[in-house]
């Protein structure tokens, strides 16, 4: 039995390996393209447009749950603002689709959006120069995000800010920002936020191939993000990151700078979760202020904690299945939607501490134990920062 369980242990071990994960997103795809494609409608084996899109939205979010695992269960930063630049990404693409409707609006203005001639707006702000072009777009969606990330981050962790108060800090940003945006002045919607987008990259948005291709780049950006992720907590910089999480305090006895490494995991994590954002506006046709609501940062958090923290494609398990749930529980009873989510939250604390990621593994654990006696387990043991050459 010992023999038996240590070999599926290994078996659920390769689960976390780059080829295995990307292998796994690649054949789901496929699968989704195809059903979608070759059945028609009515088919058992069809897959809607609808279910499409809400796949694509959900592959955003396990997007988004990369980033925080990333900087939350790597680096240990609890960070609550990640919905903020998740959102300024999102509102990158809006600014872009907006500028792409030109005189099919409401008000037929080729030159400014319908709430700015509604608001008797008589030329575009500034900031929205640029707008137009899809490459200003792209840029804009890693920019805005790494930015601010760079900047909170450089101000709060040089200052060696930690624990809860950095995660009220985080939190405080996401709201001071949502009603900023709140705002009419502003210059990006307001309450209402940007909609009735028409085309993207000169494709109708409304096109069945356009929403495919959505999903399709949504995956490859997942296992893009999955890639970069891996390598980071694979590398140097990783092992110190990690230790950086377990005894700060130690790593910089040995020389290393903790906050250097803490702003720049900081930073490419913002950059996930602007793409994430990037790619989520496009595929539900709305983005709006609500977005940054410090509830969603936290539901965020959820999605990591239930699926397995400091285990990547945890992350993104817990995302999918989450939000897999929301869609259900909101459509049937949507005043329990959020007791439920935090009793399930409570339930996967108590019962599954390393999250769905590590409930058969942790039985293999128990099974091993009860076969050979008590051991201590690696994760018993004080966590060991030696110096500075065995970190590299």
């Amino acid at each position: 039995m010992t023999i038996l369980s240590n070999v599926f242990q290994e078996k659920f071990k390769a689960l976390s390996n780059l080829h295995v994960v990307v292998s796994v997103l690649f054949l789901s795809t496929a699968y989704v393209t195809f059903c979608n494609l070759v059945f028609a409608d009515g088919a058992l084996l069809h897959v809607s447009d609808y279910t499409v899109s809400l796949l694509g939205k959900y592959l955003c979010y396990a997007l988004l749950a990369l980033a925080v695992d990333l900087v939350w269960g790597y680096c240990g930063v609890l960070s609550l603002g990640h919905g903020a630049f998740f959102t300024l990404g999102g509102y990158a693409m809006g600014m872009y689709l907006m500028r792409q409707i030109g005189d099919r609006g409401v008000y037929g203005n080729p030159d400014l959006p319908d709430f700015m001639v509604f608001l008797n707006w008589t030329e575009i702000p500034w900031f929205w120069a640029g707008s137009s072009s899809a490459i200003w777009m792209v840029v804009m969606v890693f920019l805005g995000p790494g930015l601010l990330a760079f900047i909170f981050g450089t101000l709060a962790f040089r200052s060696r800010v930690s624990g809860v108060y950095l995660s009220i800090m985080t939190q405080a940003m996401t709201y001071a920002l949502m009603l900023a945006f709140f705002r009419n002045e502003m210059g990006f919607g307001g309450n209402n936020g940007l909609t009735d987008f028409k085309e993207i990259f000169s494709f109708s948005l409304q096109n069945p191939s356009t929403k495919l291709a959505l999903f399709v780049a949504t995956a490859i950006a997942l296992a893009v993000g999955y890639a970069i992720s891996h390598f980071i907590v694979s590398s140097k910089m990783g092992r110190v990151i990690t230790a950086t999480r377990d005894a700060e305090s130690r790593v910089r006895f040995v020389g290393y700078k903790p906050e250097h490494y803490k702003v720049w995991i900081f930073v490419v994590s913002a950059m996930l979760a602007g793409l994430a954002g990037a790619l989520y506006v496009p595929q539900v046709g709305i983005i709006n202020p609500g977005e940054f609501s410090p509830l969603n940062s936290i539901e965020m958090v959820v999605w990591v904690a239930i699926g397995g923290r400091c285990t990547l494609y945890g992350a993104i398990i817990g995302a999918i299945v989450v939000s897999y749930a929301k869609t259900r529980f909101t459509a049937i009873m949507p005043e329990a939607w959020l007791f439920a989510l935090g009793g399930l939250f409570v339930l996967v604390t108590l019962l599954l501490p390393k999250g769905i990621a590590g409930l058969l593994p942790n039985i293999f654990d128990k099974l091993s134990m009860f076969n050979s006696g008590p051991t201590t387990s690696k994760e018993e043991a004080p966590y060991h920062v030696g110096s500075k050459k065995e970190l590299e």
